[in-house]
């Protein structure tokens, strides 16, 4: 019996096919789905996944979930414990002031590798602080639905999209409830710099929160002023923001006496994700997670979601470790095992600074581990990486060739899964901040 991806690829005939890249074209342009100025999606089929792989690859995520939920609630109650999270001291700092919602990160993705044909599950990143996507993903399942080549394959399939935009949306407003109590609706301030490439995601949000009756403006966290127990924006007071500058940099280029910084630690304004997302969104996280030494801190459910999807992690310093049960060096094993290790700043996104050690030489990778020893840094064991074919349009010509893509479920309350992103690419850093692939909806598919 074919695929869905096969009989997908049997509906894209030169006539569909090349109707269809012209509409995905217009639709794209109409829909603002353009990232740094060219567009988000460059393939003609979204992914396709069953109702069986979407069921287990919610209940996996659930169950890593949890664990990260225990790590960050011993975390906020045991400096000592906390100390293995390497946060800096304005971060220790600005985690003792009470958002005024219980949890550490309403909005959050989880970025993975997964390989639904031998199940294979490796989570790379946990984005706790400003995931980003959401509102594209959504234009992006808009903009597909009606293409020729999906209306061809509907005949075979009923195909269901996973919406993402409203968990974000519902989870910032469930925050401000509890944050100001029922029944008042809130003034939203979307803050970032001017000049970041996902404006036009701010600005389908903005368009979202104008549909329910919401205020939204988008502006410079810059722009704000803080007088009179208020957030001013713009001649008017802000109640709720949707923070997706992130914490560092605002607290490097404005300080901590930001207006910003001051309102929300005086609870003048509700702000998500807050400060203590700092916590589970450094990449150190994973390593507390996947370390022996903590492993009794987690009960059995959570151990066995440990160890279903978090590869091999550790804190980049001189230290003794366990590796699959054998005692080693931490440093030495990370010099000589470079082809199955990757190291990456345990603060950073957008693939800044990650390093696959299978990519480099040893020099090359010698230098990247001393200053991996200055600054944090996470070493990681290298995972499988999928590929799937996918069609794109070419000089009116149709290409099916395989990609690289990862699997980002978005997360609400830091609870469950809500849509996912998905990002294909031709290299095996897959990051379309770094510049490279192209991003696609996630359509659940159901024989007719």
């Amino acid at each position: 019996m074919p695929s869905p991806i096969d009989v997908y690829h049997d509906c894209l005939t030169p006539d569909i096919a090349a109707e269809t890249a012209g509409q995905l074209d217009r639709e794209l342009r109409s829909r603002k789905l353009v990232f740094g100025g060219r567009a988000l999606c460059t393939v003609l089929r979204p992914r396709l996944v069953t109702v069986a792989e979407l069921q287990e690859l919610e209940r996996r995520v659930r169950g890593v979930l949890r664990a990260f939920r225990t790590a960050h609630d011993r975390a906020m109650r045991e400096p000592e414990f906390r100390a293995h999270f390497g946060l800096e001291a304005w971060e220790e700092e600005l985690i003792h002031s009470d958002p005024g919602f219980p949890e550490a990160t309403p909005t959050s993705r989880l970025d993975f590798f997964w390989v639904p044909k031998t199940g294979a599950l490796g989570l790379t990143e946990y984005n706790a602080e400003t995931p980003a996507g959401a509102a594209y993903n959504d234009e992006l399942a808009a903009a597909f639905i009606d293409v020729p080549a999906m209306r061809a394959f509907a005949r075979h399939y009923e195909v269901l999209p996973l919406p993402a935009r409203a968990g974000v949306i519902g989870a910032l407003l469930d925050s401000y409830r509890v944050f100001a109590g029922a029944g008042k609706r809130p003034r939203v301030a979307i803050l970032d710099w001017d000049d970041v490439p996902t404006r036009t995601e701010f600005e389908l949000y903005q368009d979202a929160f104008a549909a329910l009756g919401i205020h939204c403006t988008i502006a410079d966290p810059r722009a704000c002023e803080y007088r009179g127990d208020k957030l001013w924006l713009e001649g008017a007071a802000v109640d709720l923001i949707y923070k997706r500058v992130l914490i560092t940099e605002l607290v490097q280029r404005c300080g901590l006496q930001h207006d910003v910084v001051r309102a929300v630690r005086d609870r003048a304004v509700c702000m998500v994700d807050g400060f203590r997302c700092k916590i589970l969104h450094k990449k150190a996280s994973l390593a507390v997670l996947s370390d022996d030494a903590n492993a009794k801190m987690f009960n059995l459910a959570e151990r066995a979601a440990i160890a279903d999807c978090i590869p091999w992690t550790r804190v980049v310093e001189e230290r003794r470790s366990i590796y699959k049960g054998r005692a080693i060096d931490l440093m030495p094993f990370i010099q000589e095992q470079r082809e199955r290790l990757v190291l990456k700043p345990s603060d950073a996104y957008g693939g800044e600074g990650v390093v696959l050690g299978w990519t480099v030489d040893d020099s090359t990778w010698s230098q990247a581990l001393r200053a991996a020893l200055g600054t944090p840094h996470i070493v990681q064991e290298r995972v499988a990486i999928p590929s799937e074919a996918y069609p794109s349009w070419v000089d009116d010509t149709m290409e099916i060739y395989d990609r690289m893509l990862d699997t980002a479920p978005f997360v609400t309350h830091g609870d469950y899964m809500e849509g996912m992103l998905t990002r294909l690419s031709t290299a095996a850093l897959l990051n379309v901040t770094a510049g490279g692939g192209s991003t696609v909806p996630t359509f659940v598919v159901i024989p007719r």
